[in-house]
């Protein structure tokens, strides 16, 4: 049997590693920051690049703009793709908060860090906002989408200007904001989106109908841009935290009976740090993931695996 198999497996032989190659051997290795993912997956193939090298994760030379990147996830998810080499732009509501965040980020990692006064709501600003990106940095290679709101109310008590806010945030300006991007993109034939969805996209809690539902919208308007932008070497996958101590869960933090319902379910036991989520974002928005594109990627400590 096992001579029948062994001579099945004949043809496949040079697809194995069968002693590793150590990088001196590699000439061609040193130039690696220099391929795209798609130049990557070629040289793999013709047996001068046959194993993971964390080259793939740098964005030195990138350029990323995050939405709502001033506090809780989004900024740790600037601060993330900055240490990795981006320079990054992050957008806030307020003038004051968008541009401390900046500030912040530029101290920390030496990256230039842009903050900008931004409605993602408003399609006009969201055009806006991409000049202004073009103007200072000259490029616009990763885009994550991740000003959101959420509003608990029971179906029967959601006011009609609550759901609009909620889908107008989470639904609406990612479509405006990916769809402003891409025009860039395209032309470089180069570009990441991240949408930042939610584990609530995927499964559902009670009194966050708005919320739910603008989610699990958001991740299939990241399927179709998947597929209408392959072409043109753009990847777009959906990023789905779960319980992260942020802000925008300081109501369920501080409620006793809440906290104690959220943390029964989440298989690690405890909720997550912003800064956890940095390698998640890192990895989306580099070649890391280049062949990867119409995904969803769960980052909950277990809670959808119930």
């Amino acid at each position: 049997m096992e001579k029948v198999l062994a001579k099945e497996l004949e043809p496949f032989k040079p697809l194995f590693i069968e002693e590793p190659v150590l990088p001196e051997k590699n000439e061609a290795l040193l130039e690696i920051t220099k391929h795209t993912g798609s130049e990557l997956a070629d040289l793999r193939m013709k047996g001068e690049h046959s194993f993971m090298s964390l080259d793939v994760f740098k964005l030195d030379g990138r350029v990323a703009l995050i939405t709502g990147g001033n506090r809780g996830l989004g900024f740790a998810m600037a601060k993330a793709l900055a240490e990795a080499g981006a320079d990054v732009v992050l957008t806030s509501r307020k003038s004051e908060k968008a541009r401390e965040s900046a500030a912040a980020i530029a101290e920390a990692t030496g990256r230039r860090a842009l903050g900008l006064t931004v409605d993602v709501t408003d399609a006009q600003q969201v055009e806006s906002m991409v000049q202004s990106t073009l103007q200072a940095l000259g490029r616009i290679d990763i885009l994550v989408n991740n000003a959101g709101v959420n509003v608990r109310k029971p179906i029967e008590e959601f006011d009609e200007a609550s759901w609009d806010l909620v889908q107008n945030t989470n639904l609406k300006a990612p479509f405006l904001c990916a769809r402003a991007v891409a025009r860039t993109m395209k032309a470089q034939r180069y570009g990441r989106v991240v949408n930042v969805a939610s584990m609530l996209g995927l499964t559902a809690l009670p009194e966050r109908g708005a919320y739910c539902s603008s989610k699990g919208g958001l991740i299939q308007l990241t399927k179709v841009q998947a597929l209408e932008w392959a072409p043109y070497n753009i990847t777009a996958n959906a990023l789905c935290p779960g319980p992260f101590a942020t802000e925008l869960n300081t109501p369920v933090l501080n409620n006793p009976q809440a906290n104690q319902f959220f943390l029964n379910h989440i298989a690690l036991g405890r909720w997550g740090q912003p800064e956890e989520i940095g390698g998640a974002i890192v990895f989306l928005a580099s070649d890391a993931s280049s062949f990867m594109t119409g995904s969803t990627l769960v980052f909950d400590g277990g809670w959808t695996a119930e």
